[in-house]
């Protein structure tokens, strides 16, 4: 089953199992199933609160997060639905502000699934049909919903009239969903195929802000925004936003707005939070003050996103004063923000799994200039490179010498620990990794 979702609550688990029974178990990407099974329920998402719908590649998550502070330091109650979750199910459905509880979540997916009977939904439609549910009947102000993959035959998009669409950076990634031959699709440069498929959650009316792409794909998107109706609203030519004086500095054509820098790591936070600025600006259903916008800068977390781990069994195996630091980016793009991310650090240990169907050279390359010592482990539950490989890969193509395999986060922490001093420790390279080390370390998302 996609994901190899588990849960400790009984009631969760059996729907859990009912789930892998049914559905196909594996990505499916298409209208028709999630059509026909939210006809069957009534079309939940077309009685929801007004929606912020977020494609990209990268940052698309730290966009909603950042849409969801704003919306809240606005004293307003915002629906959320994101994936994958990282140690609960429950993370991908947060409803008025709290993610959905065990008794609901179980009821839910009962739900959906006796109604899901010869459909053969997949994992992530029957998901988005018991979001798309649960917000319906829970008042809220807002929604904020995070494509899942792609956009254009994502189960999200049946979403018929969003407040406003948003599309975060854009890069390769699933290439075998995203660029696969269909009828009636033009061939087009891979980076342009992927902006068309994000685009697709474009909408008759509604603003598509996204932002800066290379000229062809930008082409692509408003080729799509055309296509639909929809207006396009793109970084650079109708709206920018940039550091300055140590501040994020939004425009357009009307209006201006300053707020802190995001205290979340990185350089592209600032951008990811500029996108999620830009597309409260360009929408009119909820009002949301500056002054809610300035607070999300600095109250907006979003995990495993170049997050420093808190005290806990697993940091604690290392000397005093060491620092760990976990981030799920696991394509090119993703370790180009990463390198950025760590522009004034040295002589980081790095430990890393990564899912086989990832480009884990072009993932690691952008940060190899960093790493003093380079750890490999496998994803338990799903196909990964084998750490052997990474270790090799690592020793040929970067020149890292100082590699080792290992079966566990926690006997690499372990071999860092060694000689008693201070490290700098990076986890990196995919979200289920992500999942376990928060898991082991006593952090769970709430």
């Amino acid at each position: 089953m996609a994901d190899h979702a588990k849960s400790d609550h009984p009631a969760v688990q059996a729907q859990l199992d009912r789930l892998t029974a049914l559905s196909p178990g594996r990505d499916t990407l298409g209208l028709e199933r999630i059509s026909a099974l939210c006809a069957r329920l009534g079309n939940p998402q077309d009685n929801l609160p007004p929606v912020f719908h977020v494609a990209g590649t990268n940052g698309k998550g730290s966009t909603c997060a950042f849409l969801r502070g704003a919306i809240e330091a606005a004293g307003l109650k915002c629906h959320v639905y994101s994936s994958p979750h990282l140690v609960r199910f429950n993370e991908r459905i947060r409803v008025a502000g709290k993610l959905i509880g065990d008794d609901a979540l179980a009821a839910l997916l009962s739900e959906v699934l006796d109604h899901a009977e010869g459909l053969q939904a997949s994992f992530f439609e029957v998901t988005t049909a018991a979001a798309f549910l649960a917000f319906s009947r829970t008042p809220a102000d807002a929604c904020v919903i995070e494509v899942g993959l792609g956009g254009r035959l994502d189960a999200t998009n049946i979403i018929r009239k969003p407040a406003v669409c948003g599309i975060a950076s854009l890069g390769l990634d699933h290439e075998g969903f995203l660029l696969a031959p269909e009828e009636g699709i033009p061939q087009m440069e891979p980076l342009d195929r992927i902006a068309f498929e994000k685009a697709g959650i474009a909408k008759y009316g509604v603003p598509l802000v996204t932002q800066a792409y290379s000229p062809s794909m930008q082409q692509s998107v408003v080729e799509q925004a055309n296509r639909a109706g929809a207006i396009p609203t793109i970084r650079r030519k109708d709206w920018e936003a940039e550091i300055s004086d140590g501040q994020l500095h939004y425009q357009d054509g009307f209006e201006q707005v300053w707020v802190p820098l995001p205290t979340m790591a990185g350089r592209h936070q600032s951008d990811n939070a500029a996108l999620a600025i830009a597309m409260i600006m360009h929408q009119s259903l909820i009002s949301i003050p500056r002054e809610a916008m300035a607070k999300a800068m600095q109250t907006t977390r979003w995990p495993a996103r170049m997050q420093l781990l808190s005290p806990g069994p697993l940091v604690d195996r290392l000397p005093v004063g060491s620092e760990v630091w976990l981030d799920g980016g696991h394509n090119p793009d993703a370790g180009n923000a990463l390198a950025k991310a760590l522009d004034k650090v040295a002589n980081v240990d790095v430990i890393c799994g990564m899912l086989k169907n990832k480009d884990a050279m072009g993932f690691l390359k952008p940060i190899s200039s960093k790493i003093t010592s380079f750890q490999a482990v496998p994803i338990l539950g799903h196909e990964h490179h084998d750490p052997e490989d990474l270790c090799s890969w690592m020793r040929t193509d970067v020149g890292i010498t100082n590699t080792r395999s290992s079966l566990s986060v926690e006997d690499c922490i372990d071999h860092l620990a060694t000689d008693g001093q201070p490290r700098k420790v990076l986890i990196c390279g995919s979200l289920y990794l992500a999942g376990e080390v928060l898991k082991a370390n006593g952090q769970i998302p709430n």
